[in-house]
């Protein structure tokens, strides 16, 4: 019975990978647009209306190369990155890729990330991160990558096919933290995840 009950959470994260990977969002008409992307106002996750927080591009060196569109969804818009990185409700991520981006390099980008991100006394699973790592792949223009994160953890897609799902809450706080975080490596886009409205 206890090894059955300690399974919930990631039966539920399993469930609400399911939901995402399964169908599309729902979307409110308006949508704001950012490089050719459309951005909605809203979107309909697991039965929630998420709001648009905010979002922005990444862009890559100086030549001003466009790498991704960002947007992030919350149930209660906020500016605040703890609040947001600590609050249990329902929130997402979304990345649409406008550059073909190496596996290798992703992971490069997540590792380093992890490593910034997780101060003490955070301290990450070992075998997390590097099971994490070795699911991300190659990223091409037009690719879409989703992080919705709960209050069981986190679901990580891409296109629709599952990554995998991460039940410890400090993995997916740092996860969130390397875009919205005070140590996030990309101080513009985060101001623009962070400005409390679409």
């Amino acid at each position: 019975m206890r090894r059955w009950l300690s399974c919930i959470p990631i039966l539920i994260m399993v469930s609400l990978l399911t939901i995402l990977t399964a169908m599309p969002f729902r979307h409110a008409a308006h949508a704001a647009e950012l490089d050719g992307v459309q951005v909605p106002d809203a979107l309909q996750v697991n039965g929630k209306t998420l709001y648009l927080n905010g979002f922005g591009l990444r862009t890559y060196s100086i030549f001003d190369v466009h790498i991704y569109v960002a947007s992030l969804y919350l149930e209660h818009l906020s500016a605040s990155p703890d609040e947001i990185i600590g609050s249990p409700e329902t929130k997402l991520l979304t990345v649409r890729f406008e550059h073909n981006i190496s596996a290798d390099r992703a992971r490069n980008a997540w590792r380093e990330n992890f490593e910034k991100n997780c101060v003490a006394p955070c301290q990450l699973d070992p075998n997390d991160v590097e099971r994490f790592l070795s699911e991300v792949p190659a990223m091409h223009e037009g690719d879409r990558f989703y992080l919705l994160f709960t209050q069981n953890g986190a679901a990580v897609t891409v296109n629709g096919q599952q990554i995998g799902t991460f039940s410890k809450r400090d993995f997916a706080e740092v996860m969130l933290a390397t875009f919205i975080g005070p140590k996030a490596n990309l101080p513009k886009l985060r101001q623009e995840l962070l400005r409390g409205h679409g």
